[in-house]
């Protein structure tokens, strides 16, 4: 067997819900966290529930001894908490959680990104009037193929909690406690793709300085074809930096809205909503303010990464012009090396004629010191006879002379 068979067989068991019965109030928030942060918001958990907390595992659900079930999970950017506390007769209709959730929710406030509150009722207690639960304006869903619906305004309380009503007219344990966390994995997948969009502002204002220099140095480029291109290159090598510290920024962020947009946009098509009345449907609501959002952020992408491209384009061109003046210098060089190299030669033949000339002067004034040497010595030589034997004697020394002279050169 595999050694990792029974670990991911078991991922299909990995995230299950909190199944519970109407009436009930389920907390939930979820905390920006690293590993760092979420082995603290864990090791509180332990401390306030004195419930043993498995640390190592990605999730787990504890029964409290007040009939609550505390539910954590620990995400890849963001750790969850989700608190069910069944409903009592004076229960409020929107009440604050647990003295004991409270105190964890307070020390972590700074990473909290989500706080939404579900009231979950049964269809014949709940009365029929959303105004009583304080709704203005409510989007409303028949969902789940019309066993619930669900109400909300998406106004934050005081405390920053988005509250949320389920009726329930025919789920089960089961399926209402798979309801009513799609309801909350939208409300925290929406936050967390969201958290992209105060960057991409932030970086359409960046990248429009960015388009402007690229535009100055394209036109640069076309205008100054004759001019060096090596300040354009350093120019443009210092943008090619700039951008590229923008986008290592980013780019994880953008990503990340990206897979969380999905997990909304399949969330909201498992709920299978139906309409309420006149109220838009929950789906809907969401989708009419959200999906500009994600576009946007898209649309940011895009750009940098255009940007990117023509900015690696000019480049390249750049490269080719400067690539062009080099081979032209390169060829430049060669002909002025060409050139000396016939001076050169010139100036070895005169070389070697002016050698030929010095070694012939010096032979004959060899011959004529041994002559003159013979003289000396009582032996007289006619004229004519020095000339038939010094003559052919010289013009078989110069000749060698030039022949070895040629052969050197040959070789």
């Amino acid at each position: 067997m595999h050694p990792q068979r029974q670990q991911l067989h078991n991922e299909l068991h990995a995230r299950p819900s909190i199944y519970f019965s109407e009436p009930a109030h389920v907390h939930h928030y979820a905390f920006l966290a690293d590993a760092g942060e979420h082995d603290d918001l864990l090791a509180r958990l332990g401390t306030v529930t004195r419930v043993g907390i498995d640390t190592e595992a990605a999730q787990q659900i504890l029964a409290l001894d007040d009939g609550g079930v505390l539910k954590w999970e620990r995400h890849t950017e963001f750790s969850t908490l989700t608190l069910m506390v069944p409903l009592t007769p004076r229960t409020d209709p929107w009440p604050a959680p647990p003295r004991s959730l409270s105190e964890i929710v307070e020390a972590h406030r700074d990473s909290l990104i989500n706080a939404s509150l579900v009231r979950v009722e049964a269809e014949e207690c709940w009365g029929g009037s959303v105004e009583a639960f304080g709704f203005s304006d409510p989007a409303g869903s028949r969902v789940g193929g019309g066993d619930a619906t669900v109400w909300s305004d998406f106004r934050l309380t005081g405390e920053g909690v988005n509250r949320l009503l389920l009726v329930n007219h025919g789920l089960n344990a089961f399926r209402l406690g798979r309801m009513v966390r799609r309801l909350l994995e939208i409300e925290t997948y929406r936050m967390m793709a969201s958290l992209s969009l105060p960057l991409a502002k932030e970086l359409a204002v960046e990248l429009q300085g960015y388009e402007t220099e690229l535009g100055e140095l394209s036109d640069r480029n076309a205008e100054q074809e004759n001019a060096s291109a090596r300040p354009l290159l350093t120019a443009l090598s210092r943008l090619s930096a700039r951008l590229e510290r923008s986008g290592s920024r980013s780019r994880q962020r953008f990503s990340a809205t990206e897979a969380y947009a999905r997990l909304v946009f399949a969330r909201i098509e498992e709920l299978r909503e139906a309409r309420v009345g006149e109220c838009p449907r929950l789906g809907t609501f969401i989708l009419r303010r959200f999906r500009p959002t994600v576009h946007y952020c898209a649309a940011i992408h895009r750009r940098q990464e255009s940007l990117a491209e023509s900015a690696a384009r000019l480049n390249d061109l750049l490269r080719t012009r400067a690539q062009v003046e080099i081979e032209e210098q390169n060829s430049s060089i060669l002909n002025s090396l060409d050139e000396r190299a016939s001076i050169q030669l010139k100036i070895q033949k005169a070389v070697e004629g002016l050698s030929i000339i010095v070694i012939s002067y010096y032979i004959f004034g060899l011959f004529k010191l041994a002559l003159e040497g013979l003289s000396a010595l009582g032996i007289e030589i006619e004229p004519r006879t020095t000339a038939a034997i010094l003559v052919p004697l010289g013009v078989a020394i110069i000749g060698l002379l030039a022949w070895r002279i040629w052969r050197v050169k040959r070789h």
